[in-house]
């Protein structure tokens, strides 16, 4: 009996510890499989972080050098970066983010020319909307007033936001040819490119500010200044690199053609992006209408500074994602697909654990490196833990968002973040800050309210997700794209 259990056993046990092709069982090219989606990830968040750090660090430097100039010139630069930031900026990159599904999944699907096309429909799309912002722009004064800002600080950031008008079309050209790139896995000639350009920036501010006599006003110049440098040097690149050879075949008319299905993503896209940094620009705004004004919109404004510079990390993990699930969606593999997206939340995870650790361990002298004042340092201290807190939800809300632009969820996503942030967040924020009387504090613990919500929604969406009729979506969308060519002629 004993030999008939042991021959039974031996006839059973090959089956389950069988190797699988080239002696690797299915645990270890699971494995595999895991590890090189990491890689793939790593390789692609690095540089994108880079990017982000070195081209939000232009507008800083500009606002530094003025900072020199007295606190007048200060006020006004740090209100015209801000109102720029509102009106122009983030609607820029709010569109031009629709190109990460759109071209992301062509670059799967290989039908690689369709990309340059969605690039040139993209940029003309965002010129076009550059226009009425530039008029904005030029009355940033007369709007600064009429909203009830000081009558000096609007004069001079009017000036600046003047001088800033050419950086507006620069900066819509910058960010589709940043996504024609990125989703093609062309992440290092960015950052190459972005690094010149804030090396030179320093030199131009220092001559424009200086040397020149503009003061303020050369800073705002300066700007201008790199981000056609940025533009001209990543147009040289896909002009010339082999690289971009299939992916840019030069101008043609079909980008006139199927704008609709542009904007048709490109318009939520806008309003996700939005929604989501103009609730953080309100709780600046509300800051002023607390007890102790100027103590609270310091603390609130480091605590934004900070909290921003952090935010990079998980932004560029969102880039990173957005593009392998784009890919993969259009190369109609949804399980690589379904994979990229777990290993983004458990580096997303791991990520806002380390750096929230190390917000919370520097707590206690972080502020000295804004400000001199024991009652701001102690102030920041309070603050620290609690922004660990929302850096952590952020970089969960930021990958899932990155899915959500992989796929072309971009409705979904703007529902979502007007739920969270319109009908949660601002309304938690004026009920801690201004009826309970928690202060900022309570501004921030408003922002966590919504980014629970926005977490949840965004997760839930995720899972319940049928990732092979996505990538038959992603299909569909690839070829309702391509235009016969009678139709063009």
């Amino acid at each position: 009996m004993e030999r008939e259990q042991g021959e039974e056993a031996s006839l059973i046990s090959p089956l389950i510890q069988i190797p699988e092709e080239n002696g690797i069982t299915r645990d270890e090219r699971q494995k595999n499989k895991v590890l090189e989606e990491v890689t793939k990830q790593l390789w692609l968040a690095g540089p994108l972080i880079s990017v982000s750090l070195l081209q939000y660090s232009l507008q800083m430097i500009s606002v530094m050098f003025v900072g020199h100039l007295g606190e007048l010139a200060l006020s006004g630069a740090s209100m015209a970066t801000s109102f720029a930031s509102v009106t122009g900026f983030s609607l820029l990159v709010g569109m031009a983010s629709a190109l990460d599904t759109l071209c992301g999944q062509s670059y799967g699907a290989k039908q690689y020319h369709i990309m340059g096309i969605h690039m040139q429909r993209a940029m003309f799309v965002l010129l076009l909307v550059s226009i009425p912002l530039a008029i904005i722009w030029a009355n940033t004064r007369s709007l600064l007033i009429f909203f009830g800002q000081d009558h000096d600080i609007a004069t001079e950031a009017g000036e600046y936001a003047c001088f800033m008008i050419p950086s507006l079309f620069a900066y819509g050209l910058l960010q589709c040819l940043i996504r024609f790139l990125q989703t093609q896995n062309i992440v290092f000639p960015m950052m190459l490119s972005s690094g010149v350009t804030t090396l030179v920036h320093i030199l131009i501010c220092w001559i424009l500010v200086f040397k020149t006599g503009l003061g303020h006003r050369g800073a705002a110049l300066a700007n201008s200044i790199s981000y056609w440098i940025n533009v001209l040097l990543l147009v040289l690149y896909v002009k010339f690199s082999s690289s971009c050879v299939k992916t840019w075949t030069g101008f043609s008319k079909e980008a006139l053609h199927n704008i609709f299905t542009f904007l048709r993503l490109a318009i939520p896209s806008a309003v996700m992006v939005c929604l989501e940094m103009w609730s953080f620009e309100m709780m600046v705004l509300l800051s002023g209408l607390l007890p102790n004004p100027t103590l609270e919109t310091s603390v609130l404004s480091i605590s934004l500074n900070t909290a921003a510079t952090v935010w990079m990390i998980p932004f560029g993990l969102s880039g990173a994602v957005s593009t392998r699930v784009s890919n993969e969606l259009g190369a109609g593999r949804p399980e690589s697909a379904r994979l990229a997206v777990r290993v983004v939340l458990v580096m997303a995870i791991t990520e806002g654990i380390l750096v929230g650790s190390v917000l919370i361990l520097i707590r206690n002298i972080w502020g000295y490196a804004y400000s001199d004042e024991i009652e701001v340092v102690r102030y920041v201290a309070i603050m620290m833990p609690i922004l660990a807190i929302s850096n952590f939800l952020d970089g969960l809300q930021c990958v899932l968002s990155g899915t959500a632009r992989g796929c072309g969820w971009q409705k979904i996503g703007a529902y979502v973040n007007l739920g969270s942030y319109y009908s949660v967040g601002i309304p938690a924020a004026n009920l801690f800050a201004f009826v309970l009387h928690i202060g900022g504090k309570g501004l921030w613990l408003g922002i966590i309210c919504a980014l629970v919500v926005q977490v949840s929604s965004l997760f839930i969406v995720t899972i319940r997700t049928n990732w092979e009729q996505e990538a038959k979506k992603a299909t569909e969308r690839v070829y309702d794209s391509i235009i016969p060519m009678d139709i063009v002629s």
